[in-house]
């Protein structure tokens, strides 16, 4: 007789540590680019080099890309762009070097801002979350087997001077735990074309490009990871003839397509974050030559992870009416997948624009997610949020015919999770869904738009498992002083395997005596425990 063991891979989050760091920079306006007169756009981008353990330290390397359009003082409109590098050491406790360190970063606030006509301040804050998780291998006790013989060395149960065969009654439990299937990085390609509408002139120079993703989903099936999505795609150029005013393009590209990945199964739960790592959008003459076509280029950064529910029966006790057996027992650690939802939230709300001369046309709007505060309610996560919307529009005043405006929109989700605890470990990812901007007449406009929040919760789990087992010979004066035939009244803390083991008999042995149809007790029931002695004893 030995112990059948079994070596269980188990996932275990470690934790979250998040920081903010804070950039404020100044830069010049090139001596080719002429003076500003008002900023009218900006965006900014976070592009991370590098993350590095380092001891207990994570040292993140990166920068800011942001850019401003604005309008010159002579008229017309030109763009700024720019870096600002940045380095963080972010403490991490308790950070091994086998753990696996991952990253998230959020632009939380980006200010642009002329302090003359020759130099433009640009302050931000960015929040850092390092993420961190191992994985951990525990040997348990999974059956006994009865025709094994004397235990090889390691085999986690010794026989003592008892000697020969046993029976034993075992007690088994199914744990549920969850490991990463996959974890890597990969990157999708997306090439496209644009092309110009009848109504609008001929391109010269593009002012401004903007790209922004939209209602992405990745979906493991066998073999390969599908994605799917949209892409917002965003112009302001110069027409052709110089005595145009400035043209705009807007338009929406679905992408759809697969990555080979052979270790992706359809049955594995997913956990991607997409972001655009890279984009590009170059002006190209037609077929007749004429500048009226657009190459637009992306790559998505997907940082993948998929994991996979282990179902394993381990064994949770064990016991012999012939002989006394010492468990030997230890803590295993891991996680269990609580639930993986998506909790969609819409916003619709009328904004009031500052503009004193008549809006003629809203050309753009644009929408970033930012969180505020998540906090864990009764089965449920309660999240609070706002929609930093952005607009461009057209109005009646010839020396400004274009304006921007920003406005924030706050948003309030609560999504369904059962089992959700203080002690639960969530990921959450936001995406905009859908986003429109419709003038209501005067300066109203009405914005809709769809919030999409992705997430997964995860439960840290401690279980005692057997890792190795001792015979020794029965205790005879507690088998004595055990009596042979006892009524028993049964107790709230009570199972059938308790009681069978306390009094020396099997839960078989139980549920034959008494007539029972499983075996399954509730408290105040009497039953008659017949105490057993096993042949060969």
């Amino acid at each position: 007789m030995e112990l059948i063991k079994k070596q269980i891979h188990m996932n275990q989050w470690k934790g979250n540590v998040a920081t903010q760091i804070t950039l404020d920079d100044d830069f010049i306006v090139p001596d080719t680019m002429d003076d500003m007169e008002q900023v009218m756009l900006d965006t900014g981008e976070v592009q991370i080099e590098s993350v590095k353990n380092q001891g207990d330290k994570v040292a993140v390397k990166g920068r800011l890309e942001f850019q401003v359009l604005y309008r010159r003082e002579a008229g017309g409109l030109q763009t700024l762009g720019g870096s600002i590098p940045f380095e963080e050491t972010v403490n991490v406790p308790n950070l091994e070097e086998k753990d696996y360190v991952g990253l998230n970063w959020m632009l939380e606030d980006l200010n642009t801002e002329m302090i003359n006509s020759r130099k433009l301040g640009v302050q931000s804050i960015i929040t850092l979350q390092v993420r961190v998780e191992t994985l951990r291998d525990a040997e348990a006790a999974v059956d006994v087997d009865m025709e094994g013989g004397s235990p090889a060395a390691g085999a986690g149960l010794s026989e003592g001077d008892a000697g020969g065969a046993i029976q034993v009654e075992t007690l088994k439990r199914t744990a549920n735990a969850a490991s990463i299937a996959v974890r890597r990085k990969d990157t999708y390609r997306i090439k496209e074309e644009l092309s110009l509408t009848g109504g609008k002139p001929n391109m010269g120079q593009l002012l401004w490009r903007e790209m922004r993703l939209r209602d992405v989903s990745v979906k493991p099936l066998d073999g390969r990871l599908h994605l799917d999505g949209e892409m917002t795609v965003f112009v302001i150029y110069m027409a052709e003839d110089e005595n145009m005013p400035v043209q705009w393009l807007e338009d929406t590209l679905s992408f759809s397509g697969e990555m080979e990945m052979n270790d992706v199964k359809e049955e594995q739960i997913p956990m991607v974050i997409v972001r655009l790592a890279h984009k590009d959008i170059q002006a190209k003459p037609d077929y007749d030559g004429e500048m009226r076509e657009m190459d637009v280029e992306a790559v998505l950064e997907l940082d993948i992870k998929l994991y996979e529910e282990q179902e394993v029966e381990l064994l949770s006790d064990m016991y012999s009416n012939m002989r006394e057996i010492e468990l030997t027992q230890t803590e295993a650690c891991f996680d269990q997948i609580l639930t993986r939802n998506v909790c969609k939230s819409k916003i619709s709300e009328k904004l009031k624009l500052p503009q004193a001369e008549r809006i003629l046309q809203i050309c753009h709007n644009a929408g970033a997610i930012k969180l505020d505060d998540v906090g864990i309610g009764q089965d449920c996560l309660e999240i609070d949020g706002v929609l930093e919307v952005s607009l461009l529009y057209l109005t009646s005043d010839d020396t400004s015919p274009v304006q921007s405006w920003v406005e924030q929109v706050p948003f309030h989700c609560v999504a369904e999770a059962r089992g959700i605890r203080e002690d639960s470990i969530y990921q959450l990812d936001a995406g905009l869904e859908q986003l429109s901007a419709v003038m209501m007449g005067g300066d109203m406009v009405e914005v809709k738009a769809v919030v999409a929040l992705d997430f997964l919760v995860l439960q840290p789990v401690c279980e005692q498992v057997i890792t190795g087992a001792v015979v020794k010979p029965m205790d005879f004066q507690r088998l004595q002083e055990l009596p042979g035939i006892v009524g028993y009244i049964v107790q709230p803390d009570d199972s059938l395997w308790s009681i069978a083991k306390k009094f020396h008999t099997t839960v078989g042995t139980i549920i034959s005596t008494n007539e029972l149809a499983d075996d399954q007790v509730k408290k105040g029931q009497r039953l008659l425990l017949v105490k057993e002695i096993a042949q060969g004893f």
